[in-house]
């Protein structure tokens, strides 16, 4: 198989991985009883920590991913076919991001709950793409260089800036828009700092993509990634404070004191590294396609898991009540079913839109008549209506 194939093998592969690993975090986290919540225990602390590098890892690959499909073309600017593409797939992470928060229910009562407005994966990884899509017609007319150095600033911008935002309530906006700022309102992710790590990941694409024709690239790719991730790891936290004793900045102690961004991101290389060394064992087919199709398999955990449209869900009948002999099984049952039912949707998907389409299509025509009928009725009582306000208005 060529190279580009690989790579994107690979990334699929990363990427099945880490919707995967939602799947059970997500599972485990809402469903299992607080008292086996215990830090001592080393197999939780152990969960609880791959389960903290879920998000970092699926953010900077939708974001390799995205840009690579987006430079891989010759065309740039608006002439690129991607970069519409990314746009309309921006908007419509961020529409499915708000109807799988809504409530029909609620709809009938009068009322859109409060949840609806929060913020999730979707969102932010809709927003990190037009934000990205945004980056490259900034610079399109610039050398690629340019580009990536952006993107790599904006990592490194936000994830250092993370202590001084991070107490910012963003008060003076709506709620629905300070949500994407802030987690005080019970938002799970904010674009601040999340969007750093899809600009990691773009800025990756673009090196990733410049020297895909070295050939020793996967050799010289899993080292540095292996060095980066260890170095984040175990001494980003004391360069910073040691940039605070010499410096007194008190930004770099804040960093010390909450440094999960930077050792997140260490985490991320390292994964990178892992999948890169094991890509000849990751090429299967089911691999690849639940990888390629995350997004169904998100909707579809969402809405067993946490009851969309009708907040009649798992998390809803068993939140935080069930023990580990439960828990662990039912997380593994709870992956397998959501990847099962998002490989059949995919198998199957033009012919489900075809019986959509065709049954929307015949119950337009049954109730055609009585829609012609009611117009008919309509406008006969317009006519009738106005007849009678001019006889009473004619001197």
């Amino acid at each position: 198989m060529g190279s580009k194939t690989a790579r994107l093998f690979f990334i699929d592969a990363m990427r099945a991985w880490a919707i995967l690993m939602m799947l059970q975090g997500h599972f485990v986290d809402g469903l299992l009883e607080q008292s086996f919540r215990d830090p001592g225990s080393g197999v939780y602390t152990i969960w609880k920590y791959f389960r903290g590098i879920t998000a970092p890892v699926f953010f900077t690959v939708s974001g390799f991913i995205f840009t690579y499909l987006l430079i891989r073309v010759p065309q740039k600017g608006l002439e690129n076919p991607r970069v519409i593409k990314g746009i309309r797939r921006g908007i419509q992470l961020l529409f499915i991001g708000y109807l799988l928060r809504f409530n029909f229910f609620g709809l009938f009562k009068g009322q859109i709950y409060e949840a609806f407005y929060l913020v999730d994966v979707l969102h932010i990884i809709g927003l990190s793409i037009l934000g990205i899509v945004g980056v490259y017609l900034i610079t399109q007319a610039r050398p690629r260089l340019t580009f990536a150095s952006i993107l790599l600033f904006i990592t490194i911008f936000l994830f250092a800036l993370e202590p001084v935002y991070e107490q910012w309530t963003f008060a003076f906006m709506p709620d629905a828009l300070a949500n994407y700022f802030t987690r005080a309102n019970g938002s799970v992710f904010s674009i601040i700092p999340w969007f750093g790590y899809a600009t990691f990941g773009a800025f990756s694409s673009v090196l990733f993509t410049k020297f895909r024709d070295y050939k020793y690239l996967y050799p010289v790719s899993i080292a540095i990634c292996t060095a980066a991730g260890l170095s984040l790891i175990y001494y980003s936290s004391p360069l910073f404070m040691a940039l605070y004793g010499l410096t007194g900045i008190q930004l770099f102690e804040g960093i010390y004191s909450n440094n999960y961004l930077f050792i997140r991101l260490g985490d991320v290389f390292i994964v990178f590294a892992v999948f890169m060394l094991l890509r000849h064992l990751l090429t299967g087919k089911t691999i690849l396609r639940i990888g390629q199709n995350t997004l169904s398999i998100y909707v579809i955990h969402f809405i067993i898991l946490y009851g969309s449209f009708t907040g009649l869900g798992l998390y809803g009948f068993f939140h935080n009540s069930l023990s580990p002999q439960i828990v662990v099984p039912g997380a593994l049952i709870f992956m397998v079913c959501c990847a099962f039912t998002a490989l059949w949707y995919s198998r199957h998907e033009q012919a489900i839109k075809m019986n959509i389409a065709k049954g929307f299509t015949q119950i337009g025509q049954a109730i055609e008549p009585y829609v012609v009928y009611g117009i008919r009725q309509v406008r006969i009582f317009v006519y009738r209506l106005l007849r009678s306000i001019l006889a009473r208005v004619r001197p």
